[in-house]
Parts: C-alpha cells; structure tokens; sequence
C-alpha cells in the first residue's frame, strides 16, 4: 500500500501540470523525506559501497581559557560540515534552490556522527532553541550547522613555563562510520576560521598564535582493527611573558636585591639586619608557594621553579651572610669582656681582628652578590629565551 502510495505520490509530482506551477517547500519535503523513500538511518552512499565525502569546516568564535593545571583549553566554536545526498537531488521537480529546516524537522535528514576525539566535556547551546542550521540544496548537497561549548585536553610540556610554547590539537572523528562509509574532509578553502579575528594573530588574555595553524586529514583504527577517517587541527601558542614579568620576575628581583641592603648596615646594627634577612626569606618563599599552587604537580624542573629556586638561594645566602658576621661580632665583645675581666691590655691586632674580618665580608658581599646574580641572569634568560 506504501509503494502503491509513493508511485501516485511521485507519478504526481513529475506530471507536466504540476511541474509547470510552484510547489510549496512542505510539499517537496514531504517528497524528499518520505519514510517508505528515505531512510535516515544510513548513509547516502551506502548501497553504492563508496564513502560519503563529507567536507568539515570549523569556526573558532572564542577562545575562552587555556588551563595549565587541568591540561585543557575551553572554546566556542561552529561545526559546519557539507555532504551530497542524491536521494534529496529535487532540481528535477522545482526551481527553488534550498530549502531551510526547521528544528523539529532536522533528525529526518541523515547527517554524520563526528564526535570530537580530545573532549573533556562538551555541550550544544539551546538558548532560546538549540542551535542547529540545516539547509538542503536542490543539487542534493547539504550542509549542516551546530553551535558548541567545548573543553578539549590539551598535554603541555612545561620544562620552559612561562617562556614556554604549546601545540594544542582538535580531534574530529566518526563515531560510528568506518572509513568504507564516511571519508572526512577539510574544507579545501577556509578548514579552521576564527571568528573574533580576521587573522591567525588572534590575542589572547595568557597566549598568542605564533604561526599559522596546521590542519590534516588521519586515519585512526580501535581496539576492533577499525579504521576510521579523522581529521586534526594544530594550534601553535606562545605565552604572553607580560604578566609573569610584572607579578614574578621583577617583584622576586627586588627582593633579592633588598636583601643585600643588610651589607649596609652597620655590623653593630644587628636587629635590622636580621627582621631585614628574614622577611625577605620569608616574602621569597610566599611568592614561591603562590606560583606554584597555580601549576600542576610534575616530575620535571620547570624555568620558574629555576628562577625562584636561585632567588631563594641568593636570599638565604645573604641571611647566612648576616649569620656569619653576627658570630664575628659576638667573637669581638667577647674578647673584650675577657681583656676588662682579667684588667689585661690586649695587643690592637688582637682586639679589632674579628671586627674588621665582619667588615672586609661586609665590603667583599657587596660586589660577590650582585656580580653573581648578574651572572645568574645573562645565563637563566640566555638558555630559555633561546630555546
């Protein structure tokens, strides 16, 4: 009855009456996606044992964060993707050159199942209605449109943070389809495009891109010796060194610096050089442990963890600096005490030897220090910003 049913239906519509006037776009639907006709569970080319090309092209419109702790990057993009379906070819029935889906009617076209291979977490954005385009040509090509929130792992190598660069990848794959059925394909014209921006040079708040992106086509084979088309897209990111400089880099160098102020005050001065080495010790390894707590946990030295680590040393040096001239000076009023108590005159060498040797490590730290953590500078920014 179906069959006898889809005869008159198209026997109908392919009559020279009803070809030579306008046919409403509900009645070519109802043609095109009629159930005993169609079948949206497989795939176009599927009786002919060829692949399905579909082409993919993907519209970055933010990016939103790149986290270094959870090894991930979120963003916004515009899946758009392009296939033939020679079962919706209605040029032979009408002028009209597309026809629009409506939501409700979307799920009646067969349409890929790429799934993003590197996703932590994904949604489809369904404010005020979900955000879905679908529009069939009368050539029988289609394209199809989803908008996404999408949070993809990104494995970073951070021996160099924050001097660091970092090769962040999109994964698309068919779920479903082997590459017998599906072949995915970039878009030969525009493969990635970047909404917010007209370039590759697109800032953002930590990152920016430091070359062009790189897309490819892959073929990934499971657990079941499957294999599968794919498709990859290279993002190149270079961290933004500004804020590290402002919030690290400078504060933890005039520390360092502010500790060699002790070498200044005078050696009978004790209390200042001692509050002055330890708050500086205790600042430094505050802003050790801030820094930190924003990275993950990893089994390698990473620059910064270098950069504190030798700020730290500097600083507890000049600490032990004060150590070293406190016994020296402790040593001299003793002397002196003994020399009162046993009413003995002590030779003047003898009396101001510990005194001046504080003094002498006084001057010597004053040009040691700073020459060393100069030192310490041309090397540390030479090795990692010549990487």
């Amino acid at each position: 009855m179906n069959t006898l049913f889809t005869s008159l239906w198209t026997v109908l519509l392919l009559s020279p009456l009803v070809r030579s006037q306008q046919l409403q776009r509900r009645d070519i639907l109802n043609y095109l996606l009629n159930r005993s006709t169609y079948d949206p569970g497989i795939a176009p080319d599927y009786e002919e044992d060829v692949a399905t090309e579909v082409e993919v092209q993907l519209e970055i419109t933010s990016i939103d964060s790149i986290s270094a702790i959870s090894m991930e990057y979120s963003m916004n993009v515009l899946l758009q993707q392009t296939w033939r379906d020679p079962r919706l070819n209605f040029s032979h029935i009408s002028n009209i050159s597309v026809l629009e889906l409506d939501q409700r009617r979307i799920g009646d076209v067969w349409a890929p199942d790429i799934f993003f291979k590197n996703e932590k977490s994904g949604s489809l954005h369904t404010v005020t209605v979900p955000n879905k385009l679908l529009h069939i040509n009368n050539d029988g090509s289609v394209l199809y449109s989803m908008r996404l929130s999408l949070t993809l792992s990104c494995m970073m190598d951070l021996r160099y943070f924050p001097m660091d660069d970092q090769t962040c990848s999109i994964l698309m794959e068919s779920f479903g389809y082997s590459k017998e059925n599906v072949a995915l394909r970039w878009n030969s014209k525009e493969p990635v495009i970047f909404g917010l921006d007209d370039n590759d040079e697109q800032s953002l708040p930590q990152f920016y891109f430091y070359k062009p992106l790189e897309t490819e086509g892959c073929f990934s084979v499971d657990s079941f010796n499957i294999e599968f088309s794919c498709l990859k897209a290279k993002l190149f990111l270079q961290r933004n060194l500004g804020f590290y400089i402002a919030q690290v880099f400078i504060p933890s160098m005039l520390i360092v610096i502010l500790s060699w102020i002790s070498f200044w005050i005078h050696v009978d001065y004790l209390p200042a050089r001692a509050s002055l080495g330890v708050v500086c010790v205790l600042t430094m390894t505050t802003q050790s442990s801030g820094i930190r707590s924003s990275l993950p946990v990893l089994s390698y030295i990473k620059a910064i963890d270098v950069w504190l680590a030798a700020g730290l040393l500097f600083v507890v040096a000049a600490l032990l600096e004060f150590a070293y001239i406190n016994v020296q000076t402790r040593k001299h009023r003793k002397q002196a005490k003994d020399d009162e108590e046993s009413m003995q005159i002590a030779e003047p060498q003898a009396k101001t030897d510990f005194m001046d040797r504080a003094r002498r490590v006084d001057r010597v730290s004053r040009i040691v220090f700073p020459l060393c953590y100069a030192v310490f500078n041309l090397v540390f920014w030479a090795v990692y910003l010549a990487k």
